[in-house]
């Protein structure tokens, strides 16, 4: 019942989507914006990948790092050997965007647990993966293959009293690999 569901959430989810779940996650080359160093999808195979597109201004991304829903499931995930990876998408001078100095105060200020931190000032990887909102979710598998791709949780409201009520899709999907 519970992959029956899961399958069914992924493929209504899906539909739209310019990824599709099944099929290999689309390749990437980029580097951390905090660490510098380079982060290659494809190196990454044999583990499970979620990426967060993150926006600090966002009230979904506030309702769920204002109490600290999205830090503790990355604390869990990453904690099972999850690969997180943070992305931002915002050009250089608009909202959102990070200097390598912001970023790692980001970091530290939301007490975010991102294995790595993505800056896409072009947006060429949000393009590329079709991420349109934040926190617009993505979940890889072992094998490169996308397994889920939309929202974190079944509840789209900015109120964080919400949290406790809704299905967290992307805690659902991890798992279910």
């Amino acid at each position: 019942m519970k992959l029956s569901l899961l399958v069914g959430i992924l493929f209504a989810v899906s539909v739209e989507a310019s990824v599709q779940v099944g099929k290999p996650a689309p390749s990437f080359k980029h580097r951390d914006v905090i660490t510098g160093k380079k982060v290659d999808l494809t190196e990454l195979r044999g583990k499970v990948v979620v990426m967060e597109w993150f926006n600090e201004g966002c009230p979904f991304v506030k309702k769920h790092y204002g109490p600290q829903n999205m830090q503790g499931l990355q604390k869990k995930l990453t904690g099972k050997d999850v690969t997180w990876i943070g992305v931002v998408s915002s050009a250089k001078g608009k909202q959102g965007h990070y200097s390598k100095k912001e970023a790692k105060m980001a970091k530290k200020k939301y007490g975010a647990h991102w294995t790595h931190f993505l800056r896409d000032p072009k947006g060429k990887l949000g393009q590329l993966y079709g991420a349109k909102t934040t926190p617009h979710m993505f979940v890889i598998d072992k094998k490169g293959l996308l397994a889920y791709q939309g929202a974190i949780d079944s509840i789209p409201s900015a109120d964080p009293a919400d949290i406790p009520k809704a299905k967290n899709y992307v805690e659902l999907a991890v798992n279910a690999l």
